[in-house]
């Protein structure tokens, strides 16, 4: 569609750093290697989680959860001014709940397009749910992304969930 997503800041890799490390403790707990953080207008991490999906609910995703703790515990003026940062960059459910929410931008160390290539390559069958870029659900929301100085190492993480001896 056209949309445009920001290269990634020096700025933004410790907290990019943090998700990953999120996403390694949801993989070491049997989870799906994702990990999100929400950080204020002032760099402070106000919220973090990680995907728990294991127990059946596939909605269980840390960019959805951040969404709902934002509802409940922001203002909507604090909400436009804080960003997500997540190691994989939002599916379409999370995409459209950061936009109804009113969250500012995405940042993200790895993309959709990246994870559907590598998921394509080991042969692991598609999801349910179209894999979309946040641009194509949600337009209005700026993104920066993907950081390829940790792709290499969410890629592994990704190879490990599916059992994959990935030669990179």
């Amino acid at each position: 569609m056209g949309y445009q997503t920001e290269p990634v800041t020096a700025a933004d890799l410790p907290y990019l750093r943090r998700c990953v490390d999120l996403a390694r403790e949801a993989l070491d707990d049997g989870d799906e290697p994702f990990g999100s953080l929400l950080v204020d207008a002032q760099g402070v991490v106000v919220f973090e989680d990680r995907n728990r999906v294991k127990d059946g609910d596939h909605t269980r995703h840390p960019e959805l959860e951040i969404a709902r703790w934002a509802a409940t515990h922001l203002t909507p003026e604090e909400r436009a001014g804080a960003t997500a940062y997540t190691s994989g960059e939002h599916c379409a459910m999370c995409s459209a709940a950061h936009a109804w929410v009113g969250l500012g931008p995405i940042v993200y160390a790895t993309s959709t397009a990246q994870l559907t290539a590598w998921l394509e390559g080991w042969g692991v069958p598609a999801g349910p749910v179209t894999p979309l870029p946040v641009g194509d659900v949600a337009p209005g929301t700026p993104t920066r992304g993907p950081a390829p100085k940790l792709a290499d190492e969410v890629r592994a993480l990704h190879a490990r969930l599916h059992g994959v001896r990935d030669p990179g």
